[in-house]
């Protein structure tokens, strides 16, 4: 017989999420950083830098209160300036637990929170063991890590797409940050410069049902639009790249899809001119349907698709945008 004994000045506090959002609406990555955090079991307060999508952040299912903190420094998530206002937040009220999306402000935060609170961060879990136990994976995804944390914070970045989008429920409380946490002095020397937004009527990539992503067997950019962009229009479905048609110009960089891009699980998921480099299988191989077409018979692609389809890409793609 033993007893397990646990200090009440950490424990039994509650989880802090940092809810990103863009105008009014809430990245969908951050609903599913919020689903995360609910299976630790504690309290959530979620943390919004952006005052416009405080009331959006009170409604999402299992946050029970609202941090707000306002100011023209916070508006682009630059690290520099979010990370120590989150270290304060952490310490005055004694969080155990703080997790964030895996989104490029994620990952920008994250290792410099680490370095302010002396803790080691757990990137881009997949799974809630406990509240100190996680898996992750390693070696491009080839692997999965259980590992367990000794820190008395635990901060982490969720793989949005191992998690399902927490829903909505009642207002939650919303309160402002205190002054002295909004006003702290972090010696900041980066400032925003610009940015440059692609605007589409398709669906986000990151959390789209469906994909329709082409690489490097497209040969040009004219393909990639001729084969492509109609039939994700027939699917209403997001449009991804590999690494390599990325820098070959075919699309914009915001589409990549891989170790190096963005992370995917969609229902559905259509390889047009994929080979299957290890880096694009670890960004999209938790897909639901994976849907490969290749001439290539060889081509790694196959050994994780579904279904697989040999042949002239110039053929099949309009014969399969006519029948859908």
């Amino acid at each position: 017989m033993f007893k397990r004994l646990f200090s009440t000045s950490r424990y039994l506090r509650d989880s802090l999420v940092l809810i990103e959002g863009s105008g009014t609406q809430i990245n969908p990555a951050s609903l599913s950083t919020v689903t995360a955090a609910t299976q630790i079991g504690e309290p959530i307060t979620a943390l919004v830098v952006d005052p416009k999508i405080a009331e959006e952040a009170a409604k999402i299912s299992g946050v029970s209160k609202v941090l707000k903190a306002g100011g023209p420094q916070y508006e682009h998530y630059l690290a520099e300036e979010v990370s120590p206002l989150v270290q304060q937040i952490l310490t005055k009220n004694k969080f155990t637990h703080f997790f964030i999306s895996g989104s490029s402000a994620g990952k920008s935060i994250l290792p410099r929170l680490g370095a302010l609170l002396d803790v080691q961060p757990l990137s881009d879990i997949t799974k809630v063991i406990d509240g100190k136990t996680f898996v992750r994976p390693i070696y491009a995804g080839n692997a999965l890590a259980t590992v367990r944390s000794k820190d008395e914070i635990i901060l982490a970045s969720v793989r949005a797409s191992a998690f399902t989008p927490a829903e909505k429920q009642e207002a939650a409380v919303i309160e402002d940050v205190a002054v002295e946490d909004s006003n702290a002095d972090t010696s900041n020397r980066t400032e925003f410069v610009s940015e440059e937004l692609v605007s589409s009527e398709r669906p986000e990539l990151g959390s789209a049902t469906r994909v329709v992503a082409g690489g490097r067997g497209l040969k040009n950019k004219e393909a990639f639009d001729a084969l492509v962009e109609p039939l994700a229009t027939k699917l209403n479905a997001a449009i991804g790249a590999t690494r390599a048609a990325v820098d070959a110009k075919f699309c914009d960089n915001s589409l990549q899809v891989g170790q190096t891009g963005k992370i995917v699980a969609p229902e559905l998921y259509i390889a047009v001119g994929i080979s299957g480099a290890i880096q694009h299988l670890a960004g999209m191989k938790d897909s639901k349907v994976i849907v490969a077409i290749n001439k290539d018979p060889e081509a790694a692609i196959f050994n994780v698709a579904d279904i697989g389809i040999v042949g002239d890409l110039n053929e099949i793609i309009p014969q399969l945008i006519e029948k859908i």
